[in-house]
């Protein structure tokens, strides 16, 4: 479907000017070209195409608008058409002439003339009539300036059906080539029109416009130089010369020809947006090999206990258990407190695929009283997975509250807060963990919660319905020895599987019944889960197993990641899925015994076959705890459920699958010379296992219902399945071919002109509109991924202007995400949709809208000094694509393409179907369908990993098309033209019947030259750290190999290999554009065995044909570095060319000459040709030789007489002797030199090789460790201009040295040297640390003069009236940790105001950003706007410093006491002193093979010692001004002034303070810490001096703790008052660190202990009041508990003493005793009562006294009541202890006290009883006597 306008002329103009043209449908617009000069009328004459995916309503708005077109001010609008549709929608072609109206909607004089066609879908794949509509030949397709697309992807369309080529009719319909620029009122995209065009010739001259195309040669650097692509063969020379403009030019183009053009506004496109005319009928490779899923990996879950708090229950003795997955662990028991301290920590070690690691469930329980003897109470639990924690920032949650919660009772509340670190460390992980400073701020529990963001801090209970309805295509399951046996014997052919769906979710499960003997179960059931919502558990496992006697087995398994089912935004939605079918994969359907790629079935790696299907749906409901009758039970439930219509999933649809091999190389040799063919299956089409039976097959006809027995399909065989008229037989095998020798490595089969064909049919639910989806998003993400490569790797190699192609991948963006919009909303009312269907598509549109908005903000904000943060961000948006794209619901399974020799499978590839589907709408379309494909075999599960998996097993070059049925008509459109088809005998006359095989008729012979210049970076294989490396290149069925290297891992081969006689199958014009890919193998030769894989990279040749000439631009072609990959890791770069020349009718005379061999030594081999090879310069390198350091044994020989040998490209010095190593590691000879020709080019340089080697007896030499320096540019120097100072100055700039630094204060040239002191941020000035900011790295320790020391000392003394000192803190008070503590205050201090700054400069940035935008609509615009707006940039930087600068001297707090304070690094000193590095630079010697997994060495680890010294490289000669300064000393060339080497005494103190989580040692989970350490010889271990039990051990101390304290009065007997009077002192001596507000606490950890461990806990007091019972236990009535450091003031009076001094401490006024030093008052005891709720049980009435050490030894007390200073005894009433002499004394007691109201009332009430008893006794009597008057 497509809109075209053809816009022809604009009349009844006013005046003469510029003019331009603007259409718009659907929110996409096109400009046309500007007409220069045109009077009253403007000939435009040019159509634009809008590719629609959705018929056209009647109603919608055609909008054309003409203005005067202005270089300087904004475009002035004449007037506006609007056309309503419904016409066109009607009659398909309408012609108009009509007026334009203004603002007013007035009409005015000008007319616009336009003619408008339009063709509708019809359902099925019709004929397009191409020809009709592209035959005027200034189409444009797209390249609005807003919201511009990829060219050729909205070209090729809709080609099928036409009877041009599609490589032809791309061509037409590209004649001009869109280029974006952005003018001053927003973007325009202009046709680069064709000179001999005679309809540019209209009215008025035409202006030109500036070509912004982007070309980074085929990419430096890049992982694969495929994506970009070439003009055709027809319009090279016209395409190709804008192509090659490099950004230099553009500058100078812009200004010559654009006029007023900001440079901060052009725009770079893509080269395929630039280049449009090319046949891309090929697809680009996936380059990285190794299945990376599904491997074992290293992980580490620590996890740090720090207390609880708000525990619920009474007297408790809690213990946490920490469960990881299976394994668990506890803290130790505290006693009788509901507010435990803990600070334990605990390590859990793993190596398990990533997918196990993330799922693992972690659980916090709270358990009451657990002992030998009993499992205890559960208080609360907490859960999340591991994968939550480890997408955290840092992996980690630290200092966090987990909210505990009983999962056995769901109406019951908050059970308490554990407060924890939890953090998750994979291999290579840095964790860094912040600064444990005053833990204040995490007092706050509400503001601290361990939940990630996002995630509301009041989660509610949800019910998870998982309803499993049925499953199809099971395969045969031989898990039972007893039932083959029963077959065997019997006969009995019953269905061998058992199966019954397991679902795992946050660490429950749930199973269905057992559907007994069925490959077709039906269960209808669901699984319940109860989990707070939302849960902290990522994905739910679903799994179909096998139930067996001996093993239940998992026949598949599928996990659905709940992030891709919900969406927790405001317009979000809870999770729900289908009912929708789930594809599972695993191991392959062969029946064995034991099954080696079980674990795929488990869901551990990829599946390399279809397994089964299941259809299923998930529903979450949120439950209403308040309700009465909720099922509280938090157990998992299997309920029945209802079944689901069959046609619930979509309609059933028939697939056509076609495939072609067009090419089968690179077999791996050990497969053996059986003969090789190839299967391909659907699901289980083409699948020869299961096809064996044909199963009745019922499919819908003409007008049927839809309700097929869908199931049946699934079993369908491959063979011989017939159509009703016998038509097509599916065929998914090639034949078997015997496979013919390429070299000593690999195989070929021989696929030339006859090239085999697979086709299947299968029957699958038409829900393509998913992938469709998927696909468009799919699309945005790889043209955004691959326009960020281009930006990084403009920035990788300087190329100028990276920031201008950023523009043009955001404006890519824009319009990529604004056409998702327009397609993706149809069908939205489509029956099979799901709700989750709903709801993603909404969510997805609002999403690709706001990121398109988000996308033109950015790019208008983009400037060359904010690129790199606006990249970043960028990135995010392709992370976010891709999570997008990622379809929850599955439909079509993956084809399995398997390679199978003397039918054994071998190797497999999987190709996902979205990939190769069909659609008529060029973006929907799957990135391979109709496209050759190159495809990788690969090993199934475990044996594709490690080096075994790098092999290639096969490379196929594959053609691919999956679409309907009906819509097969073009599947061969996308083949290399020119073959014949071969069809089955049946099919001989029907046209649309599939070909059996392709026979190529057209033939072109080429002869490849592959220019292999150097590689670098290598990977070492050998055991000596460097590898013998040649390389193996490989095109077609030819491969050939370099000469060997040896000992480098940076070779320069400089070698030409020529491939001669390469037949390539197709056209001509074809071959040209999309080549086939070279694959190019590094390996190391090695004497004895087969040589090592070292690497593999990717390139596509420049491709000349006969009747081109070889000359500039594109030949020669230009050395280029392609990335090597070892698997999915990078192993180096290759520097090399490659060309494709076309052998003529006058054979190979005509290409261009090969000079022969100029070496003679190296024989017949060929060096890369004068025009390719880099043009070279002369260059000296110096090298100063300093020492050598830390040289390990060699061959269990100590290094004695070692020297170092420098090599760079051929050349090379060696360093003096060292004649005793041990005495003096340091050269006698310091500088030497040596010249060498390298590349003009500083990206081409060769590395230089550091080799250290141990001169022995006998003239013998041992390697001892090598070093390449890949790059040389950091050590080039560049001689400065005329005016530049003398050559102190020079050297300063180049080195920086020490020699050199106390000349800073002369003059400053553009390299100076300012030693800056910063302002101090102590009041005690330390030392100060300054880095010289030079290309060295130079640090100089700069001590404060005696004079500022004085001047301080004065300042203090005589601070005058401005400046109020605080009063000094006690120094007394004050220890190392004090300072330490309060130092990092200052630090976070300072870090928080830095925050800030920035944050306010990024809002003052923004506010410009928006003036700018207000800027450009005004009408001053030009250099003024432009000179306003770099100013106001430059503003809030400059702010930023200032505040930087100015942040430590800010006034400290009030409250804040001045403590002298050290200097703290807020990183690892590693990067704050660039490694420890001095001003020489340290080479790290190398020795040993690369560890490729676990078992082999590290990097560290092959680390043999290390060599100082520096370098300097420069062209020769050197300008006169340099080498004739007066003192230049040309022996030491750039290094003057160089201290001498000779070894001198020092004295170096080191101070250990602590360490922090060390990975426990002992069975116990903890370690017995003591410190190491080595300097040169000096060797200390303080073992003596370990710290037991402890992985936070600290050594550096100014303490020892006590003894955990515990004490209690006598017992106040019979209080029956409920008062109970002690005159009782406690007396708790303890260690406390007042910087850390802890107390440190020593005990034993059990009684087997040997030492005591050592604790810090807070400084609490608990005071508990009990029940002293003789013959039961005591009876606890309630606590409280006092955190020292802040407590609640105690009351004055026993009547003012109440709960709320517990519940809202945050109102009362808090004390601390450690500045009170004396509190006395009145505190509750509380308790909890039976409905949870707190209630004073007491009040106690103490006195709080502090005393330092001193100060109790000059005032002793003694405890309870005992001297010195003796108490009172306490004033009880006698009957408490005399109760047993004088009972009647109690007796009295009780009556008359607490009683006597009671007695009293019982006293009356027994009176008024008598009265009425009495009255009712005579009242008969007395009522006689009255009667008989008695």
């Amino acid at each position: 479907m497509a809109l075209l306008l053809q816009l022809r002329t604009v009349s009844g103009l006013r005046g003469k000017a510029d003019r331009i043209a603007k259409a718009a449908f659907r929110g996409l617009s096109f400009y046309t070209r500007v007409l220069e000069n045109c009077e009253d009328e403007a000939r435009f004459d040019e159509t634009f195409r809008w590719p629609v995916a959705s018929n056209i309503d009647g109603n919608e708005i055609l909008e054309i608008q003409v203005f005067n077109y202005s270089k300087v001010f904004t475009n002035r609008l004449i007037g506006t058409f609007r056309m309503v549709l419904q016409k066109v929608v009607e009659e398909g072609q309408v012609e108009v002439t009509d007026t334009l109206i203004d603002d007013n909607n007035s009409a005015i004089q000008t007319t616009v003339s336009i003619e408008i066609r339009y063709q509708a879908l019809d359902g099925t794949v019709g004929a397009w009539n191409d020809k009709e509509f592209l035959e005027t030949p200034s189409v444009h397709t797209e390249g609005d300036g807003r919201y511009p697309l990829e060219t050729d992807s909205l070209l090729s369309s809709h080609r099928q059906g036409s009877d041009i080529s599609p490589g032809k009719s791309n061509q037409q319909s590209a004649e001009r080539s869109f280029r974006r620029i952005k003018f001053n009122d927003g973007y325009k995209s202009v046709a680069s029109e064709d000179p001999e065009d005679p309809r540019a010739k209209a009215k008025g001259k035409e202006k030109r416009h500036l070509v912004l195309p982007f070309r980074a040669g085929k990419g430096v650097f890049s992982a694969m130089k495929l994506g970009k692509t070439r003009p055709s063969k027809d319009d090279h020379r016209k395409q190709d010369e804008p192509a090659v403009l490099e950004a230099e030019d553009l500058d100078q183009k812009a200004m010559r020809q654009g006029g007023g053009l900001e440079p901060d506004t052009i725009s770079l496109a893509s080269v395929t947006a630039v280049t449009t005319n090319v046949s891309n009928k090929r697809s680009k490779p996936d380059i990285k090999m190794e299945p990376s899923a599904g491997r074992p990996m290293d992980y580490q879950v620590s996890i740090t206990i720090i207390e609880a708090r708000q525990l619920v229950g009474l007297n408790m003795d809690p213990v946490v258990c920490v469960e990881v997955g299976e394994e668990k662990k506890y803290t130790s028991m505290k006693e009788s407190t509901n507010c435990p301290y803990y600070n334990e920590y605990f390590v859990f070690d793993f190596h398990v695929p990533p997918d196990v690691m993330f799922d693992k469930i972690i659980k916090l329980s709270v358990i009451h009283s657990k002992n030998l003897l009993r499992s205890g109470t559960l208080v609360g639990s907490f859960k999340m997975d591991v994968g939550t924690v480890y997408t955290q920032p840092e992996h980690q949650f630290y200092h966090k509250w987990a909210i505990l919660s009983d999962p056995e009772d769901l109406t019951a509340g908050l059970k308490g807060y554990l407060k924890c670190d939890i953090a998750v460390v994979g291999k290579g992980d840095n964790i860094k963990t912040p600064h444990k400073a005053n833990e204040t701020d995490e007092d706050d529990i509400e503001g601290n919660l361990l939940l990630p963001d996002g995630v509301p801090p009041e989660r509610q209970w949800a019910r998870f319905y998982i309803k499993i309805y049925r499953a199809e295509g099971l395969p045969r399951m031989n898990t039972s020895i007893m039932a083959n046996v029963k077959k065997a014997l019997i006969g009995e052919n019953k269905d061998l599987v058992d199966p019954y769906v397991q679902v795992v979710f946050a660490g429950q499960k749930g199973k269905t019944s057992i559907q007994k003997s069925s490959y077709e179960p039906l269960w209808n059931e669901q699984i319940v889960f109860t989990e707070m919502f939302p849960p902290l558990c990522k994905r739910i496992k679903i799994q179909i197993r096998d139930s067996d006697k001996v093993n239940d087995v998992a026949i598949g398994t599928h996990f659905i990641d709940l992030r891709k089912i919900s969406n927790e935004g405001d317009k979000g939605f809870l999770p729900t899925f289908g009912p929708a079918w789930v594809n599972m994969y695993g191991s392959t359907r062969n029946y064995t015994l034991m099954d080696e790629h079980q674990e795929l079935n488990e869901g551990l790696g990829e599946g390399v076959s279809f397994r089964a299907r299941l259809l299923m749906s998930l529903a979450v409901e949120i439950l209403d705890t308040s309700n009465p009758e909720i099922n509280s039970s938090t157990e998992v439930q299997v309920e029945q459920a209802t079944s689901v219509a069959d046609n619930c999933t979509g309609k059933m649809e028939e697939f056509f699958l076609f495939g072609a091999f067009l090419e089968a190389t690179m077999i791996d040799r050990k497969i053996g010379d059986k003969p090789i063919n190839f299967e391909v299956t659907i699901g289980n089409y083409g699948n020869q296992i299961d096809g064996m039976t044909k199963p009745n097959l019922r499919r819908k006809k003409e007008g049927g219902d839809g309700d097929e027995e869908e199931s049946e399909l699934l079993q369908n065989s491959s063979e011989d399945e017939g159509d009703e008229d016998g038509e097509l037989v599916s065929v998914s095998s090639s034949q078997p071919v015997k496979p013919l020798v390429t070299d000593r490595n690999y195989f070929h089969l021989p696929y030339f002109e006859k090239k085999p064909c697979i086709y299947i049919k299968s029957w699958w639910q038409d829900q393509r509109r998913r992938l469709y989806n998927a696909n468009i998003m799919d699309k945005i993400a790889d043209k955004l991924e691959e326009g960020l490569n281009d930006v990084q790797e403009m920035i990788k190699t300087e190329k100028p202007h990276p920031e201008r192609r950023l523009r043009g991948v955001l404006e890519e963006l824009s319009s990529g995400c604004l056409r998702f919009v327009t397609l993706a909303d149809k069908d939205q009312h489509h029956s099979s949709r799901t709700r989750l269907d709903r709801e993603r598509l909404k969510s997805c549109m609002r999403e690709l809208e706001n990121m398109g908005q988000q996308a033109t903000t950015l790019r208008s904000q983009v400037k060359k000094n904010t690129m790199k943060d606006k990249l970043k961000l960028v990135q995010n948006f392709l992370q976010k694509l891709r999570f997008l794209a990622d379809e929850p619901q599955h439909t079509i399974p993956d084809i399995f393409i398997w390679m199978m020799s003397n039918n054994k499978r071998i190797a497999y590839a999987r190709i996902p179907s979205k990939d190769i589907l069909y659609s008529i709408v060029d973006e929907e379309m799957g990135k391979d369908c109709a496209k050759v494909k190159t495809i990788f075999l690969k090993l199934p599960g475990k044996r594709g990993f490690g080096p075994a998996g790098w092999t290639v097993q096969a490379k196929m070059e594959m053609y691919l098309w999956l679409g309907l049925n009906k819509q097969r008509k073009d599947f061969l459109s996308g083949l290399p033209c020119g073959f014949e088809e071969k069809k089955t005998a049946r099919g001989q006359n029907l046209p649309s019947f599939p070909p059996i095989s392709l026979l190529y008729t057209k033939k072109q012979v080429f002869q490849l030259r592959a220019h292999m210049y150097q590689a670098r970076s290598l990977f070492a294989a050998d055991s000596s750290g460097l590898s013998d490396p040649f390389a193996r290149v490989f095109f077609i069925s030819q491969s050939q190999c370099t000469e060997v290297l040896n000992e480098t891992l940076c070779p320069t081969w400089d070698q030409l290999l020529v491939f001669d006689n390469v037949e390539l199958y197709g056209e001509a014009h074809e071959m040209r554009d999309d080549p086939p890919i070279i694959v190019i193998e590094i390996y190391d030769q090695d004497t004895v065995g087969k040589a090592d894989f070292m690497g593999r990279t990717f390139a596509k040749p420049v491709v000349k044909m006969s009747d081109e000439h070889y000359c500039p631009p594109r030949f020669p072609p230009q050395l280029e570095y392609y990335q090597i990959y070892r698997g999915n890791s990078t192993a180096g770069d290759l520097l090399a060319a490659f060309e494709l020349l076309q052998i003529g009718p006058g054979g190979k005379s005509d290409l261009p000459p090969i000079d022969g061999p100029t070496d003679m030594d190296r024989g017949p081999i060929l060096p890369v040709p004068l025009g390719i090879r880099p043009v070279l310069s002369k260059y000296r390198v110096e090298i100063l030789f300093w020492g050598l350091r830390d040289l390990k044994r060699v061959n269990l020989a100590q290094v004695d007489r070692p020297r170092v040998d420098i090599e760079c490209a051929g050349k090379g010095v060696q360093s003096a002797l060292i004649q005793n190593y041990k005495k003096n590691p340091n050269f006698s000879t310091l500088v030497k030199w040596f010249e060498v020709d390298l590349p003009e080019n500083e990206l081409l340089h060769p590395p230089l090789n550091i080799r250290v080697v141990d001169c022995r007896a006998f003239g013998r030499y041992t390697l001892v460790g090598s070093h390449a320096v890949s790059s040389l540019r950091k050590f080039i120097y560049r001689p400065p201009d005329k005016k530049a100072q003398h050559w102190n100055m020079t050297a300063k700039h180049l080195n920086g040295y020490l020699a050199v630094a106390n000349r800073a204060h002369r003059s400053h040239p553009t390299g100076e040297i300012v030693v800056n002191m910063e302002p101090e941020v102590p009041i005690k000035k330390m030392e100060t640390m300054v880095k010289l900011e030079a290309n060295s790295d130079a640090v100089v320790k700069v001590d404060v003069s005696e004079e500022e020391k004085e001047k301080k000392k004065k300042k203090k003394k005589g601070g005058g009236g401005e400046e109020v000192e605080e009063e000094e803190p006690d120094e007394s008070m004050l220890d190392w940790w004090s300072k330490y503590f309060a130092s990092i205050e200052t630090m976070k201090e300072q870090l928080r105001q830095q925050e800030a700054a920035a944050a306010e400069a990024e809002e003052k940035e923004d506010m410009e950003i928006a003036e700018e935008i207000k800027l450009d609509d005004s009408p001053m615009k030009g250099s003024k706007g432009q000179a306003k707006n770099k100013e106001k940039y430059k503003a809030p930087k400059d702010d930023k410093k200032k505040k930087q600068q100015s942040v430590p001297e800010l006034p400290e707090k009030k409250n804040k006491q001045k403590i002298d304070e050290l200097k703290v690094f807020n990183k690892e000193l590693e990067t704050e002193f660039d490694n420890f590095e001095d001003w020489l630079h340290t080479f790290n010697l190398l020795r040993g093979k690369i560890g490729d997994n676990d078992d082999n060495a590290t990097e560290e680890e092959r680390i043999v010692g290390r060599f100082k010294g520096s370098m300097c490289v420069y062209k020769v000669p050197l300008p006169d001004d340099v080498t004739k300064e007066a003192g230049y000393d040309p022996n030491f060339g750039m290094f003057q002034g160089i201290p001498s080497n000779d070894p001198i005494n020092v004295l170096v103190r080191v101070y250990i303070v602590r360490a922090t989580d060390l990975h426990p040692a002992d069975i116990n989970g903890k370690a017995d810490p003591y410190i190491a350490i080595k300097l040169g010889k000096t060797d200390i271990k303080d073992k003596e001096n370990y710290i037991s039990k402890q992985l936070n051990p600290v050594f550096g101390k100014w303490l020892k703790g006590q003894q955990e304290d515990k004490q209690d009065t006598d017992v106040h007997y019979h209080s029956l008052t409920g008062e109970g009077n002690f005159n009782w002192r406690y007396i708790f001596p303890f260690d406390y660190l007042m910087a850390e507000e802890k107390i440190v606490i020593s005990k034993k950890e059990s009684m087997f202990s040997w030492d005591e461990t050592e604790y810090k806990i807070p400084a609490r007091l608990t005071l508990q009041v009990w029940d002293a019972d003789h013959f039961s236990a005591d009876d606890f009535l309630g606590a409280i508990e006092l955190d020292l450091n802040r407590f609640p003031r105690g009351a004055k009076t026993s009547k003012q003493c109440s709960l709320e001094m517990v519940t809202n401490e945050a109102e009362l006024p808090m004390v601390s005793i450690f500045k009170q030093k004396r509190v006395k008052g009145w505190w509750p005891f509380v308790a909890r009562d039976e409905n949870d709720e707190l209630e004073v049980t007491g009040k106690v009435e103490a006195e709080l006294h502090l005393l330092t050490a001193e100060e109790a030894e000059k005032s002793p007390a003694g405890l309870a009541r005992n001297e010195p200073d003796p108490l009172e005894k306490p004033n009880r009433p006698d009957t408490s202890f005399i109760w047993f002499l004088n009972p009647l004394k109690s007796i009295k007691y009780l009556i008359c006290t607490r009683y006597k109201w009671l007695i009293i009332k019982i006293v009356l009430a027994l009176l008024l009883l008598i009265m009425i008893a009495l009255f009712l006794y005579s009242m008969p009597g007395y009522m006689v006597k009255k009667l008989l008057g008695a």
